[in-house]
């Protein structure tokens, strides 16, 4: 037990039954008290019951009053998993709520105190304008593209990126909407932001940065708030993006029993402004906290488990090793297929034998890396008869571009009716706008493309059944396929997405497509996205409690291939005879997202470590004192220009400037982060500190 912390041993009757059924670690999470608490909590360990438990616990001692509790958490089903729990546990009054929630409601409050007026009201209409800034600068963008601009201004805010600086920061963030350069994209931010202020009204992500500015502005209403609440609670700490951390950085209370919860192995949304990094340097943060680690797995079988930290050690993912709790169970099944047709019927037979061996179909999941992988299973499904439904999206013959391709297939089948199939299909696409080259970037543009060469793919194989098939054939067979997709199904198996799955558990989980160029994605290049897409892969086989089955296949559809399983399986499964070995990935031309540490030579994974030129816990080499005098300067300078003061320079940037020690513009320039801007407003003032250091 550290000085700086405590832990309450005399409890009453009440309090000791709340701590009945925790295990140890469970246990210390519950009741560690004075200090702030760090939990790296593994899958399945119970970190949610750790963290009610807590609070539940605090309360009965009195570390906690119940109305000075705030619970964050980043879904309104995770903050309502949390309330349920905590009103069980007899704590109605505590407060949990999504970032968003919790931010809209200070703001909605203060706003007229601060500022005179109502709080602008949260528009619905983000995509309606994001076409309206698009069209201001004559641009016409499609369905996709307007959707990827709006994934695009999400980020900028979440991650504190100003339109004039977005070309620049996403061309080394590897970020790109397909068709539209990146200065027109930074151009559309600025313009998005215009349209709001002619329509008088703020976004869902412009929450966060209005309760930022509120309180940054109003120390008064800022030390309010955080007399009110206490006590903060974070679930899912890693998923923080930098503009929540800021947020939290006015709410924590120097004195406060602060807890964070999460799990830097399952990071899976980066691309959205996610970064684990508040969590794993949270102790470099907050000296005197308390590390604790939830290892003990409740949820899966030692089989699945021991895959889990094979594939973790193995990819360098850095999970905790978990121990399971659990009853022994099958072996996982590894298993190579000739093609993806094969691979769709093996899948079926296997989902057959498990609900045969007793598990409910509902108890049963299709884990894939994107939605184009779905219909071929669908299919398969459909024919053996077993009833399914299609997480966070609709059915693949239910979406919008594969029911355009079969209304105008539909048109082309009642006007020449010769035409064969395949033909007929490539010339609805071609005059869709498809190409055989897929688009640049990830996003719904990308998917749209993926869906309608999935489209394309049916046809083909159609094709390759009948050649003489012509476009009434096709049509006749899209049409009962979609007619005979199934509907909803309470009691159905699980298609969903390895996103979509996160958080949920099964059964048993067949994870599909585990084959190089799907998982890893074709798009992954850069050593941190190559890593994003191995934790995918380990948080797909942590939804398993009991059966799990990957499967990868050589072909597309039919017909011979020369695909080769995921480097992911590399020393995890013995490699089928006849398979060809992993090439080798050509070497790559080295840019900022292949940067290596300084320190130990091993890759960067981050913006911030990039501008380090060093990881985050590797020895630094800046001069503490010089630190501290740019991290004074830049409050200083924050609080007379009434920016929160990462707007002056992140924490990042000022290491960055002082591990380099530039003696001049030119060199003060070339550290990331200051830009020709921020270099004419405050260039001076930062090398006359280096220059006086």
């Amino acid at each position: 037990m550290s000085a700086a912390a405590f832990k309450v041993w005399i409890v009453d009757g009440q309090a000791e039954e709340l701590l009945a059924g925790l295990d140890s670690e469970q246990r210390q999470v519950a009741t560690t008290f004075g200090a702030p608490v760090v939990v790296i909590a593994g899958a399945g360990t119970g970190k949610t019951r750790a963290l009610t438990h807590r609070i539940a616990y605090g309360a009965a001692v009195g570390a906690y009053r119940p109305n000075a509790v705030l619970a964050l958490t980043f879904t309104t089903r995770a903050a309502g998993e949390l309330r349920t729990r905590l009103r069980g546990l007899g704590l109605p009054a505590v407060q949990a709520r999504t970032f968003h929630s919790a931010a809209l409601r200070q703001a909605q409050f203060f706003w007229p105190r601060a500022y005179g007026s109502e709080l602008p009201p949260v528009s619905d209409e983000r995509l309606a304008m994001v076409g309206a800034a698009a069209r201001k600068l004559r641009l016409a963008p499609d369905s996709g593209q307007l959707r990827d601009l709006l994934t695009e201004v999400s980020w900028a805010k979440v991650t504190n990126v100003a339109p004039a600086e977005y070309a620049g920061i996403a061309l080394s963030s590897g970020r790109e909407v397909s068709g539209i350069s990146a200065a027109d994209v930074g151009k559309v931010l600025g313009t998005y932001e215009r349209v709001k202020a002619e329509r008088g009204v703020i976004d869902f992500d412009d929450i966060l940065l209005c309760a930022v500015a509120l309180l940054g502005e109003h120390a008064d209403i800022a030390e309010e708030v955080r007399a009110t609440y206490r006590h903060l609670l974070v679930d899912e700490y890693q998923d923080v993006s930098p503009i929540q951390q800021t947020l939290l950085d006015f709410w924590w209370s120097e004195d406060g029993d602060n807890a964070v919860v999460g799990d830097p192995a399952q990071t899976i949304h980066s691309f959205a402004g996610a970064t684990p990094a508040f969590l794993t340097g949270f102790l470099a943060a907050h000296r005197s906290a308390e590390l604790i680690r939830l290892v003990r797995d409740y949820r899966s079988t030692p089989q699945v488990v021991g895959l889990a930290n094979r594939v973790s050690k193995a990819n360098r993912i850095g999970a905790v090793v978990l121990e399971s709790q659990c009853e022994p169970g099958p072996e996982p099944r590894i298993v190579g297929c000739a093609s993806e047709l094969d691979e769709a019927t093996v899948v079926a037979r296997w989902l057959v034998e498990q609900h045969e061996a007793g598990l409910p179909w509902r108890e049963l999941a299709v884990l894939y890396r994107v939605h184009a992988q779905s219909p071929l299973f669908e299919a398969a499904l459909t024919e053996a008869r077993i009833p399914f439904a299609v997480r966070g999206s609709e059915g693949f013959y239910q979406r919008g571009e594969v029911r355009q391709v079969i209304g105008e297939l539909g048109k082309r089948a009642a006007n020449t009716p010769e035409v064969g199939a395949a033909d007929a299909c490539r010339q609805v696409l071609t005059a869709l706008g498809w190409s055989e080259q897929a688009p640049a970037g990830q996003g719904r543009v990308r998917e749209r493309w993926e869906s309608l060469s999935a489209v394309l793919a049916l046809a083909e194989d159609l094709v390759s059944g009948r050649p003489e098939a012509t476009v009434v054939e096709l049509a006749s067979e899209l049409e009962q396929r979609a007619a005979a997709e199934h509907p909803l199904n309470a009691d159905g198996v699980t298609l969903s997405t390895l996103h979509a799955a996160k958080g949920l558990e099964w059964g048993g989980v067949a994870l599909i497509g585990v084959q190089e160029g799907t998982l890893p994605f074709s798009l992954a290049n850069s050593p941190a996205e190559v890593a994003e897409e191995a934790r995918l892969f380990y948080v797909g086989i942590t939804r398993a409690k009991r059966a799990l089955q990957i499967t990868w296949s050589r072909a597309r559809r039919s017909g011979v291939g020369n695909r080769q399983p995921s480097r992911f399986l590399d020393g995890i499964a013995e490699r089928p005879a006849g398979s060809p070995a992993r090439r080798r990935p050509r070497e790559k031309v080295r840019t900022a997202l292949t940067e290596t540490c300084r320190v130990c030579g091993k890759p960067l994974n981050t913006g911030a470590e990039r501008k380090l030129s060093r990881h985050a816990d590797c020895p630094a080499s800046y001069d503490e004192a010089v630190y501290a005098e740019l991290v004074s300067w830049r409050l200083g300078e924050a609080k007379s220009r009434s920016l929160p003061a990462y707007c002056i320079f992140t924490d990042a940037t000022l290491m960055a400037i002082a591990e380099r020690n530039p003696s001049d513009d030119e060199a003060l320039l070339a550290v990331p982060g200051v830009g020709r801007s921020k270099l004419e407003q405050y260039g001076e003032a930062v090398l006359g500190i280096l220059g006086g250091a």
